[in-house]
């Protein structure tokens, strides 16, 4: 990354590190599954970064959500001068398959 990275840029990189976490259960990053409801970057006083993001799982009682909420926290917490990763877990809007890509929709046969 380099010195004076834009917000953007920062955005940018974070979710292509979102797009490295996969939902343990199907074979699809969570970006594509439509997991990821809102992502804001913001910059602290002393220029790091802290990443607000806010995300659901693919059912409510997904054993595997915490694993989920760290890995997605370790993989955002490494891109450069971003110093912390607040995620939380929504469960509403409930997450169904529209909110998936049509990529990913056809690679699971939900179309």
């Amino acid at each position: 990354m380099p010195p004076g990275a834009s917000d953007d840029d920062i955005k940018s990189v974070v979710w292509q590190q979102l797009k490295t976490c996969y939902d343990p259960e199907i074979p699809i990053n969570i970006v594509d599954l439509g997991l990821v409801y809102k992502c804001d970057v913001q910059k602290n006083a002393d220029e790091t970064r802290t990443v607000e993001i806010k995300m659901t799982l693919t059912a409510p009682g997904c054993g595997m959500g915490e694993v989920l909420v760290q890995d997605v926290r370790d993989k955002v917490e490494i891109v450069p001068t971003v110093t912390k990763a607040n995620v939380e877990l929504l469960f509403d809007p409930p997450w169904n398959q529209t909110m998936m890509s049509e990529e990913a929709r056809l690679r699971t046969g939900m179309m």
